[in-house]
């Protein structure tokens, strides 16, 4: 029998049984890592938010006889405390079917799981915050805003005095999203603002030095205005825009702090997608007039009315990836909720029955039965944490489902703010997408806040004075 040779040394059978060993454990693991239960383990997050007064347990999709195996330890490296059957301990070892220990006070924890109580598995890091409380929003909302700069959003020829047409900002290398911050070292805010100083430099006779911000690379950019025979002015040959409006719903209302969500996504130039970089902004109260049907492949939308005279008004301070964000000029109610509810965190949204709270005429604020269909397990911000479908008649016959203007709608679950409703699926009205409340805390500086807080001890003696209560 001939061995096959590699570095100088023959492959046994027993080498070669090994190595097929290997493969077919290898090809069990890759089988395994597609089962929920395998799922389940891989996404479990590494770091957590858990609530005051609530049970620091892990949500695990094992079988039953493997979380038998495993066993639990929570404890904290801080000395915080955690109440396990009426008693106040640093730490607590358990299996996965025991009631889990009540984090008593604000800290950092951790959850450490071990097979067979010495193998280890995984180490999930707890950051347990004060309750945090809000007003939920459900108001329509009047969205403006003013770029910073103006953006470029098209090319529009200019016809000369021989009928020929000219792009000279296309031709000096002026591309559509661009963002327009200065015509000759002065800083332009308006369209009207760039169009009079274009026309008065044309002429003049002089070269006009454009400085343009593209993506996060700024360029300075030279070229010569044309005579348009047509407007009878000087041009460079764009389209520009210097602000946006709309409708939406107000999220939430952080009355400590004056803060406010809304929208629960980006607001974008509809012709180019891209960010609009805040220049100035501000909410006001809207009335919804009228409604456009949502259907498959044509999203509807609310037709509303700016009302610039009420107390709903504010500035916005952020246009972020999870919505907008700034103070309200003064506090707000919300009728369906006259006292504030939680926020919950990640980990307490359940697949299930919910409730958004949106307009659909005039001002008033109403509630409106949705089905929470999955919770995506989600590692940093993102404004698909949840994909939701309406399930209320009523709403369905008014929008057919979820329509523009209803972005930042609130989702409430179990008393709870979970969400904000952010995206509809094209081909069904019915069903979208909702960002997580926690990821709007976080963008709009809320949880920071309350962090800061925790770490200089300013929430300790009102917990422990809790807790006395408790345990008399």
């Amino acid at each position: 029998m001939i061995w096959a040779m590699r570095g100088g040394k023959g492959v046994t059978p027993m080498h070669r049984l090994r190595q097929q060993l290997g493969i077919f454990l290898a090809f069990v693991v890759l089988l395994a890592s597609l089962t929920p239960a395998a799922q389940s383990y891989f996404q479990l997050p590494t770091t957590q938010r858990f609530s005051v007064g609530e049970e620091l347990k892990l949500n695990i999709n094992f079988p039953e006889q493997f979380l038998q195996k495993i066993n639990f330890y929570v404890h904290s490296k801080d000395g915080n405390k955690l109440l396990y059957e009426e008693k106040l301990k640093e730490e607590q070892k358990i299996s996965y079917k025991q009631s889990w220990p009540i984090a008593v006070e604000p800290g950092k924890y951790h959850i450490d799981m071990k097979l067979f109580g010495f193998i280890p598995l995984k180490s999930v890091s707890i950051d347990v915050m004060p309750k945090i409380q809000v007003v939920p929003g459900g108001h329509s909302i009047g969205v403006l805003m003013r770029s910073k700069g103006v953006m470029v959003v098209g090319y529009s020829p200019i016809v000369n005095e021989q009928g020929e047409k000219k792009y000279p900002a296309k031709e000096a290398g002026v591309q559509v999203g661009d963002l327009i911050l200065a015509i000759n070292d002065q800083s332009i805010t308006t369209d009207g603002e760039a169009a009079s100083i274009i026309d008065k430099l044309g002429f003049e006779n002089k070269p006009i030095k454009i400085q343009v911000k593209r993506k996060n690379k700024i360029l300075n950019l030279t070229l010569h205005p044309q005579y348009c025979s047509e407007t009878k002015r000087y041009r460079v040959g764009l389209y520009i825009r210097d602000s946006a409006a709309g409708v939406g719903t107000l999220t939430f209302y952080e009355p400590k702090s004056g803060i406010y969500g809304a929208l629960g996504h980006i607001i974008a130039d509809p012709e180019t997608s891209n960010q609009i970089k805040l220049g100035e902004g501000k909410i006001i109260n809207a009335s919804i007039q009228g409604i456009n049907q949502g259907e498959k492949g044509k999203p509807g939308e609310k037709i509303g009315t700016f009302i610039d005279n009420t107390n709903l008004s504010g500035n916005i301070s952020k246009n972020s990836q999870l919505g907008i964000f700034g103070k309200l000029n003064f506090p707000i109610s919300n009728s369906l909720y006259p006292n504030m509810v939680p926020v919950a965190f990640a980990n307490q949204v359940k697949e299930g029955p919910a409730e958004i709270l949106t307009v659909v005429e005039g001002e008033k604020i109403e509630k409106f039965d949705i089905l929470i269909e999955k919770v995506n397990v989600q590692q940093r911000p993102d404004t698909k944490g949840l994909v939701i479908r309406i399930t209320d008649p009523r709403l369905l016959s008014i929008t057919g489902g979820i329509i523009q203007g209803m972005s930042g709608s609130p989702i409430i679950q179990n008393g709870q703010l979970v969400g904000a409703v952010t995206h509809v699926f094209i081909n069904d009205p019915t069903r979208g997408y909702g960002v997580l409340a926690e990821w709007m805390l976080y963008e709009a500086g809320i949880l920071q806040l309350n962090e800061t807080a925790v770490s200089k001890g300013a929430y300790a003696p009102f917990f422990y004075n809790n807790i006395c209560r408790i345990l008399l």
